[in-house]
């Protein structure tokens, strides 16, 4: 954990050195404001990874909440009901993902792959294939900007949200029996149900907490853009999946916690606004993205044949 923050201090400040703009107050609000959605699809992932999954829906599962969040305000549902509703229907999605993994004995990779094209596919359906512009209410101002007179704030309040998401996750997966059981699960799955594990409804559980952080990522995603757009957050699960793994989630599971998950995608997002400051091409980003992520499971291998 050490070396994953000191890792993110240097390449911040070598980003400082080379702009001298990186450095100021309102790059760190925009670094937390980006970095929100790859966090919490991160923290479910979290709980996926440990538990011995792969969740490869939850960029689609996303998307799919912010239509329906972006639906609901435009027929004059409250803000917090539509709120709900995004949040909700991201939950559902999850554990449908996890009753087909565990009633039909299909492995997850499967599962979740034909999920992410179903759920995306379901998106674009409810909004007529197009982007839904809801009007104008209290879920704009979670990922809105801080103007002057509110920077007293420090973040927006999505980015507390998310903080206080991730604090109550830290502690469920280290504190709690749910979270034993989730790290027996994905260390010894047979040793997990002779130990009286309940095996189904543990991974029923982690996966429909992975859709309920992807649909409060959708419902911030919404926020930031202020439309409901079925075609967004595209690769937003290898986001996610990358920031678990660099942040020491084994992917053959057993293995993970919640804060070096978040510093795997503060490194990611701090790497990506750098280089989206330092005006290189969008292809380049893409490519190195996609380095970082063979990088990651690469590690995870190392890290795995030392340790047996």
């Amino acid at each position: 954990m050490t070396g994953l923050l000191a890792a993110l201090v240097v390449m911040y400040g070598l980003f400082s050195w080379k702009l001298p703009s990186f450095h100021s107050i309102r790059t760190l609000e925009t670094l937390a404001r980006q970095s929100v959605t790859t966090i919490l699809v991160a923290l479910g992932l979290t709980f996926v990874i440990v538990a011995g999954g792969i969740d490869l829906s939850v960029g689609s599962v996303a998307a799919f909440s912010g239509v329906i969040v972006a639906i609901c305000l435009m027929h004059g549902w409250p803000a917090f009901l539509a709120a709900l509703a995004g949040i909700g229907i991201g939950a559902v999605a999850g554990l449908i993902n996890g009753v087909l993994i565990t009633k039909l004995r299909v492995v997850p990779f499967i599962v979740t792959l034909g999920a992410l094209s179903a759920f995306r596919g379901a998106a674009k359906g409810c909004a007529n294939e197009q982007s839904v512009y809801a009007p104008d209410s209290k879920l704009n101002n979670l990922m809105r900007a801080l103007g002057p007179t509110e920077r007293w704030q420090v973040f927006p309040s999505g980015v507390w949200i998310t903080i206080f998401c991730a604090a109550v996750m830290g502690l469920v997966l280290r504190f709690t029996r749910f979270g034993r059981h989730v790290i027996a699960v994905g260390s010894n799955e047979s040793a997990a149900r002779l130990c009286g594990v309940p095996i189904d409804r543990v991974k029923m559980a982690v996966y429909a907490l992975s859709g309920l952080f992807s649909g409060l990522c959708g419902l911030m995603f919404f926020s930031r853009l202020t439309i409901g757009d079925p075609t967004g957050l595209v690769g937003l699960e290898l986001d996610g999946i990358a920031a678990a793994v660099i942040g020491g989630a084994s992917l053959s599971g057993g293995q993970g916690t919640i804060l070096g998950s978040i510093l795997g995608a503060l490194i990611m997002a701090t790497l990506k606004m750098g280089f989206t400051e330092m005006d290189l091409k969008n292809w380049i980003q893409e490519i190195v993205t996609g380095g970082i992520i063979i990088f990651a499971v690469a590690l995870d291998r190392i890290r795995r044949a030392r340790s047996s």
